[in-house]
């Protein structure tokens, strides 16, 4: 039987989602947990390696077993083992041949700003905080020309050796809610960094310091010494993964503004 997860943590004390051999992953401590609890050996198979000190509300797994636990009780007997930074919020029994990894078409990131005089002492793992004021609709006018199918190449670490640069941004907005600024991307796929380089320079933009109008410049010149810094780690959070077939219709989340409109939020 192939079990699905839907895996909600915080990543602040974590080498990322991939299992390491010298620093803790949540991979690794799913997987002692199903050890602990089902004796069960093997590789779970997540949705996108998260790096470290990135959180998720929706990361997706999957792994195979044989066992006559029914498949939603997993996730509450996991989380009895499981250390409290994370949680399995959904267990199901997996459609033949879903892959959570393959079978997405696409995933939902958001970076969090908090933006006040001091920083917050309750979001500090999860927001960047920006002491300044910053021009949002500036923001939102750069962002407009990642949207669409571009080489991504000036928004990935520099060294990466990734074959393919071109990815599709399907939607990317920027919103305010009291002190919080949201940068919501949402995509086909994403090249390592890409989302907090894409935040750290909207911040640039936001700041005065590059201009709405150079993004498109930027995307054009494949140079990454062009682009902003990249954005902490603890700012972004994974929040969805979409798959077809699932919910009312087989389209992606994002051709529906109803549905993009009420996209999960960091808490």
């Amino acid at each position: 039987m192939r079990i699905g997860l839907k895996i909600e943590y915080d990543g602040t004390a974590y080498a990322g989602w991939q299992r390491q051999k010298n620093a803790p992953s949540v991979q690794a401590a799913i997987e002692q947990a199903l050890f602990e609890t089902l004796h069960w050996q093997g590789t779970i198979i997540g949705a996108g390696r998260t790096d470290a000190g990135v959180h998720a509300l929706g990361q997706v797994a999957h792994f195979d077993i044989e066992t006559r636990v029914p498949p939603d009780r997993f996730s509450y007997i996991l989380n009895q083992t499981l250390p409290p930074d994370i949680r399995i919020v959904q267990s199901w029994a997996a459609a033949e041949g879903f892959h959570a990894r393959r079978s997405a078409h696409g995933k939902h990131y958001r970076y969090t700003l908090y933006c006040s005089p001091h920083a917050s002492a309750l979001e500090r793992n999860v927001s960047l905080h920006v002491p300044q004021k910053l021009d949002l609709a500036a923001m939102q006018r750069a962002a407009q020309a990642l949207v669409g199918e571009h080489d991504f190449s000036a928004f990935r670490t520099m060294g990466s050796n990734i074959v393919g640069t071109v990815r599709t941004i399907y939607r990317l907005t920027v919103r305010q809610e009291g002190r919080h600024i949201y940068i919501d991307v949402y995509g086909n796929g994403f090249l390592y960094n890409m989302v907090r380089i894409i935040a750290g320079t909207l911040i640039a933009v936001g700041k005065g310091k590059i201009p709405p109008e150079a993004m498109g410049n930027i995307l054009a010149a494949k140079d990454r010494t062009l682009a902003g810094a990249t954005a902490p780690a603890r700012g972004l959070c994974m929040c969805e993964v979409f798959y077809p077939g699932l919910g009312e219709e087989e389209k992606s989340p994002w051709e529906s503004e109803k549905e993009l409109d009420t996209a999960p939020e960091i808490i």
